[in-house]
């Protein structure tokens, strides 16, 4: 019913076609789909995963990044130094294949480089 028949005194018009299926239209309850119980659970162990110990990853560590023009990298030689975009102390990335895992801190481990996990990354 529009509000110009109501405001002109025109007496209600019934509902058109449409509007009366719609008013008869049924509602049916769904159901959810029943979900199967879960398994029984199986306790794994590390033996489980000796398939895998072998398995070759690549680890990668970000100390920073530069970019410099290739005329610069040419000139380059023994004790050129490179200015990084970290500050010394600044969280560095690990990676394993090429995969952001981890975020961690340079440490010295008898006069070799080393790093430590301080963050680590959950998966997306």
């Amino acid at each position: 019913m529009s509000d110009d028949n109501m405001e002109n005194g025109a007496p209600p018009q019934a509902p058109d076609a449409a509007e009366a299926a719609a008013d008869e239209m049924v509602l049916q309850e769904m159901q959810a789909a029943k979900k199967a119980p879960p398994g029984p659970v199986i306790e794994k162990s590390v033996s489980d995963l000796e398939a895998i110990f072998d398995v070759p990853v690549r680890v990668s560590v970000v100390l920073g990044r530069s970019k410099i023009p290739v005329a610069e990298l040419l000139k380059m030689d023994v004790g050129t130094v490179v200015e990084l975009d970290r500050q010394v102390g600044e969280a560095i990335e690990i990676y394993v294949n090429d995969r952001l895992i981890a975020r961690g801190e340079i440490v010295l481990v008898e006069n070799r480089l080393g790093v430590t996990m301080t963050e680590i990354i959950k998966a997306a």
